[in-house]
């Protein structure tokens, strides 16, 4: 009698799932390979790093447990954080809302179709349309980006947060000045407050706390509904669809695709003008390079 056929890209899956494997070590001594080989193989098979996928998955799996009752704090150290904090940042970035938001489903999106199906089984969606890589990157490395800048600029006495630095500047006209630290980063915010607003068909934001802390509590709201956004965007196939901008006088039109590469666009020339400014000030902050951001959503480094 032939022995039965190893499914060995099941065994690479139940290596990333198992709720003892934390570290891409962990997972690749289980599947009996090295880590660079267990990496690849699961990048070759499932299309996605098994650090990233691991983290997708276990998400998903606390989205469900949450809107079957359990906790947030108990969802936090089920999944494996070791506070609340760094799994509600984690969530919110994730499903584009804070796990005390009820999700209207646990499904992340996902590039191989693959996905937690409770109680502790598997899915996998032949179907499935997974957002645009570069679409994907560009728009969560801007939101960890910004955040990263604001959350150092909590360390600036305030006279130099608010001094004027680089005179004249205005990197959009309409926005008004750039040319102090805090008004940089308070663009990088107002932006997408302005935008959803107009998209979500609310009042024009009058603003808020521009102070560094006062902006990092904007952003982390403000950075969920935009991820969302983005994403439902993507999936209903809808970046050319148009919004007519009654916020504007004359009311304008703008196709949506265009409204992002806008936001994106502007927004990277602010952050690399906010690091220019840290550093000068004294504070350590690394090149905002998206390719070692990447590595590291990935557990590559």
């Amino acid at each position: 009698m032939n022995a039965p056929r190893r499914d060995r890209l099941r065994e690479l899956l139940d290596a990333v799932l198992d709720g003892e494997d934390a570290t891409l070590a962990d997972m690749a001594s289980r599947a009996h390979a090295s880590p660079h080989h267990f990496n690849r193989l699961l990048r070759r098979d499932a299309g996605e790093p098994p650090v990233a996928m691991r983290r997708r998955v276990v998400l998903e799996r606390a989205a469900w447990r949450i809107a079957g009752g359990t906790s947030v704090t108990e969802a936090a150290f089920e999944a494996g954080y070791e506070s609340v904090e760094g799994f509600a940042r984690a969530y919110s970035r994730a499903f584009g809302h804070p796990p005390s938001t009820p999700a209207a489903g646990h499904w992340l999106p996902a590039p191989n179709g693959i996905h937690f199906h409770p109680p502790m089984s598997l899915w996998v969606q032949s179907t499935e349309h997974a957002m645009n890589p570069i679409t994907e990157h560009l728009v969560r490395h801007d939101l960890d980006d910004t955040r990263h800048l604001v959350d150092l600029a909590q360390g600036v006495a305030p006279e130099d947060y608010a001094a004027t630095r680089l005179p004249g500047l205005q990197v959009l006209g309409f926005d008004g000045s750039d040319e102090t630290l805090a008004e940089l980063l308070e663009h990088l915010v107002a932006t997408k407050e302005i935008w959803l607003a107009a998209i979500e068909g609310a009042d024009l934001p009058q603003g808020g706390d521009t102070s560094a802390a006062g902006l990092l509590a904007r952003h982390d709201v403000v950075a969920q509904r935009w991820l969302a956004t983005v994403r439902d965007l993507d999936s209903r196939g809808a970046w050319d669809d148009r919004l007519v901008d009654a916020l504007c006088d004359p009311p304008e039109s703008f196709v949506m695709a265009s409204v992002f590469a806008h936001v994106v666009t502007y927004a990277a020339a602010r952050r690399q003008l906010a690091r220019h400014l840290l550093r000068g000030l004294g504070v350590a902050v690394d090149d905002g390079d998206p390719i070692t951001w990447l590595r590291r959503q990935r557990g590559e480094e």
